[in-house]
């Protein structure tokens, strides 16, 4: 099985996650895409961070009717910050006989020097790297095992979704209807 990981804080979940999700899953040689939901970002302030849970059920919502996405809380019991290649390395073990593909968004290749141990990830993994607006490094795109996809570039940010709901502005269609649901119900963000 080829399972391609999405890590995200989903803060909250969008669109733009769905889609790219849902595109790597059935447009590429994945058998799924997992949507790996970080506690805590090294490269992020914790404090604006919804709490862990009600982000993963966000994402269970969000992905329920969908057969070809799966949800992860795998760096919940993980010592936070969570390093991707720990979480690789958990995954691994727990599943031997799955292919583990990372997903990453062009943006990121800047900052993908800087990860812990970048390269036993790119020893060990394949990374597909989707395209973002901003400038792609040449010697960081030249890494062996990254694979640029040519899937829909879709401008919706976490941060523009939460400002919008704090100016008690309309995200329909930026996020899904349940989502929203969720959202006023529990009165996130505001």
């Amino acid at each position: 099985m080829k399972v391609g990981l999405l890590f995200g804080s989903f803060n909250p979940i969008h669109t733009g996650h769905l889609i790219l999700a849902n595109y790597m899953a059935t447009n590429t040689d994945l058998d799924t895409v997992w949507l790996v939901v970080s506690p805590q970002n090294p490269f992020k302030p914790s404090n604006t961070l919804l709490h862990e849970f009600d982000r993963l059920h966000m994402v269970s919502l969000a992905i329920a009717d969908n057969p070809n996405l799966g949800v992860s809380n795998i760096e919940f019991s993980m010592p936070k910050p969570s390093y991707t290649i720990d979480t690789l390395t958990y995954l691994q073990e727990k599943y031997p006989s799955y292919e583990f593909v990372l997903i990453m968004g062009e943006d990121n290749l800047a900052l993908f020097p800087k990860w812990k141990n970048y390269e036993r990830i790119l020893e060990y993994h394949q990374v597909y790297v989707y395209p973002r607006s901003g400038s792609v490094l040449e010697e960081v795109a030249a890494f062996p095992n990254m694979k640029f996809v040519k899937a829909p570039i879709l401008d919706i940010s976490a941060t523009f979704i939460r400002q919008c709901i704090r100016e008690e502005k309309s995200i329909k269609y930026m996020v899904p209807d349940e989502i929203i649901d969720y959202i006023k119900v529990h009165k996130l963000y505001s």
